[in-house]
């Protein structure tokens, strides 16, 4: 298996970085991976794939350091979801739900054009949710699909009205990942009010506890791929909450997270150790490096070692411009930087199928197996296209009508403007569902 030297420059990683990587490393090698087999065949939630990770402190990973997090950049959360991807791709996806939870509130609370009385109100919510994760060691989903629509194109059909001491939610999540394993569900949803219909700018995020009554987990969870997410459905019926179950004050995630773009693509890590970990086991396979098989040298073959060349340059491009993508994440990044974190989320969806399509047809039949990982991989890749909102047709949609107009013309280009494109990037006037 590869090691973190093998693929990035580990003079711009600091020093404590690494060594989580490598310990990420050390816990898939030893732990994740023998478990991926039995967490893919019975559709099972990796329990203890996240007992080894709180325990050793990393869902406390974007939370700042003053709260007892780590304080890690998105650029380096982003390598170490994709560590543990290599390993477990249903793993990996579900620690993103997590720590997405942990980001929103660390990033959006550094945002310049939040105001001072914004921020001290703010200062307190998010102060809740990071202790509280630290202390109990809390495992936080963040269900916001509800089926059917990229949820940006129209406010969150999930619904909260304001009632004596609070608010009572009422709706549902589709894909709810983690839903019955973890602690907290960070629930988006949009406050509704009598003679007004729903609106963007009404969007409220409450953090609801798995206990609170009114909230059940239904539906069974049987699909091609990450089959160890338990996504199932989430139902909300008058989940009563107080103002500080809030994740973020009225108005913040509207304000601030359309001018924080990356925040969208921190599905992509899991999809680049997917790629990764294809083609590890490939050059092991070749090399008759695979524990439990028989130690056959297969590198003498030109047209395996062709397929692995060609791999190689496949997947060292698609990294290349995903770690310079991730480097690039802030508040109010420029067009160019938003083309390129477009084109890498394109390239790590549609990469990781292509690498774990190819490692089959290299290491050949076997290969397909389930006794060997590349067949769970293979299924695994290929749902990182289809996540909204920044599924593969929408980011082709996307780089070309950045590519060819202007910033004032974009709302008058041709194409899906009351659907898709309701999330594309508008710069610093953008804001949820392009709504001014």
């Amino acid at each position: 298996m590869s090691d973190i030297a093998d693929y990035y420059d580990l003079d711009r990683i600091r020093p404590e970085v690494q060594a989580k990587l490598r310990l990420v490393n050390e816990m898939g090698r030893d732990k994740f991976a023998a478990r991926a087999r039995a967490v893919d065949d019975e559709a099972s939630f990796p329990v203890e794939n996240y007992r080894d990770l709180a325990a050793e402190g990393f869902l406390g990973l974007c939370i700042p350091e003053e709260f007892g997090g780590w304080g890690f950049s998105m650029f380096e959360y982003a390598m170490v979801g994709a560590e543990i991807g290599k390993y477990c791709g249903a793993t990996a996806l579900t620690f993103n739900m997590h720590n997405s939870s942990m980001a929103w509130s660390r990033f959006m609370f550094d945002m310049p054009n939040l105001t001072p009385q914004e921020k001290a109100t703010f200062a307190p919510l998010r102060e809740r949710q990071f202790r509280r994760a630290i202390a109990e060691k809390a495992i936080f989903s963040q269900p916001i699909s509800e089926g059917g629509q990229n949820w940006t194109s129209k406010p969150n059909q999930t619904q909260c009205r304001k009632v004596d001491g609070g608010w009572k939610i009422n709706g549902f999540k589709k894909f709810a990942s983690l839903a019955g394993y973890c602690d907290y569900y960070t629930i988006v949803c949009t406050e509704v009010f009598e003679g007004q219909e729903p609106r963007h700018e009404d969007t409220m995020l409450f953090v609801v506890h798995k206990d609170t009554p009114g909230l059940t987990v239904k539906g069974d969870w049987d699909p091609l791929g990450m089959r160890g997410t338990n996504s199932r459905d989430l139902i909300l019926k008058d989940v009563f909450v107080t103002a500080d179950d809030l994740l973020m004050p009225r108005g913040i995630f509207n304000k601030t997270l359309p001018n924080w773009p990356h925040m969208m693509i921190t599905l992509s890590p899991t999809y680049m150790g997917v790629a990764q970990g294809a083609y590890d086991f490939m050059v092991d396979y070749l090399k008759g490096r695979i524990p439990g098989q028989p130690p056959v040298d297969r590198r003498m073959y030109a047209t395996k070692r062709i397929a692995v060349g060609k791999m190689y340059a496949r997947l060292a491009n698609i990294r290349a411009l995903w770690w310079q993508a991730f480097g690039e994440s802030k508040g109010f990044p420029s067009k160019a930087e938003v083309l390129r974190m477009y084109a890498a989320q394109y390239n790590v969806m549609e990469g990781a199928a292509e690498m774990t399509s190819m490692a089959i047809r290299t290491c050949g039949g076997q290969s397909m197996l389930k006794s060997l990982p590349l067949e769970r991989m293979y299924r695994d890749s290929r749902c990182g296209a289809l996540m909204l909102p920044f599924t593969s047709e929408i980011m082709e949609d996307y780089l070309g009508v950045l590519a060819l107009y202007d910033m004032d013309e974009l709302d008058h280009a041709p194409g899906d403007e009351g659907g898709a494109r309701m999330s594309l990037w508008r710069g610093d006037a953008a804001s949820v569902g392009g709504a001014r």
